[in-house]
């Protein structure tokens, strides 16, 4: 065995979980579940969702595993430095690939919820917005810490239109998830759903990835005649270096590959928020994650007009 084919095995060998501080997607920026109740107590995670195949991470089966590590052991007996590799074996030892916990429904029954819950059975809607509090915010005047939320611009671009807010501060992949499973994603079908979600999750991007497909898998299930914006999410931080950033931009380059121009149309308009040198425009100084009136305008002006067609 080659030392090509070598590293080829250890891509399988180092797995690990990029776990970076996060700043999660809530009114404040920070901890806590901000206004309105968010999501309660939470429930034991259920089991790993389904996962569109565009979006799937590749994992070897069990006897892969079994034949790439019948390979690393013939490629360090027969290595010239055999006593350092058989020192640190447990390095370059391929194991089952760990679960991804964005795509593990986990949630409770907080007040918001249950709200949605009854609106899901009770109202009368074409399109849901679905999301964390960058969703929220939407149908927010202002928010308990002082901050200006989309309400002027909701009311602005989307007046006449039948739409609910199902967004909740510091939510997830896997709390959508849950949430559409348990009661959100049944009852009035909608028209149209628009999902941003993603910011909150300390995920690789390749699992985040995974969580907004098992969510558009979990709509198409719940909403098969809806048609389903799926945003990119949304730039943040101080500058292009921004690591958050980056993942995001990774996540988006995946999650662009759900768009089938049938029933799931991917939208990124990122560079409308972005100034020549990577700052942001129409976003918080305070936080560089959740949008000002400026910001939700210049999304409500991409998005308006879709919506407007798919449900006239």
């Amino acid at each position: 065995m080659n030392n090509k084919f070598f590293l080829k095995l250890l891509q399988f060998a180092v797995i690990g979980v990029a776990s970076a501080g996060v700043a999660f997607a809530q009114p404040g920026g920070g901890g806590g579940r901000g206004f309105g109740g968010g999501r309660g107590q939470a429930s034991p995670p259920g089991p790993p969702a389904p996962v569109p195949p565009e979006v799937a991470i590749p994992r070897p089966t069990a006897d892969e595993i079994v034949l790439m590590n019948a390979d690393i052991k013939k490629f360090i007996e027969s290595s010239p430095d055999k006593k350092l590799k058989e020192k640190y074996a447990s390095l370059i030892t391929v194991q089952p690939a760990h679960e991804n916990s964005a795509i593990r429904p986990t949630g409770g029954g907080g007040g918001q919820h249950q709200g949605f819950v009854t609106t899901a059975n009770t109202g009368d809607f074409d399109i849901i917005f679905l999301g964390d509090s960058i969703t929220a915010l939407w149908t927010t005047v202002q928010d308990g810490q002082g901050n200006e939320g989309g309400k002027a611009m909701f009311d602005k671009y989307f007046a006449g239109m039948k739409i609910v807010n199902f967004g909740i501060p510091g939510d997830s992949t896997q709390g959508v998830l849950w949430r559409l499973q348990n009661g959100e994603g049944q009852g009035h079908k909608p028209k149209a759903v628009m999902l941003l979600i993603g910011t909150n999750n300390g995920n690789t991007a390749e699992e985040i990835a995974e969580g907004v497909g098992a969510d558009v898998f979990e709509l198409r299930k719940d909403f098969p005649d809806a048609k389903i914006l799926l945003m990119a999410i949304f730039p943040r931080g101080t500058g292009p270096s921004d690591s958050n950033r980056r993942k995001m931009d990774a996540v988006n380059k995946i999650i662009a590959k759900l768009d089938d121009q049938k029933h799931v149309f991917f939208m990124n308009i990122n560079d409308k928020f972005l100034d020549a040198s990577g700052g942001l425009i129409g976003f918080r100084t305070s936080d560089h994650l959740h949008p000002v009136p400026a910001g939700y305008e210049i999304w409500a002006s991409a998005v308006a007009p879709i919506l407007k067609s798919w449900t006239n």
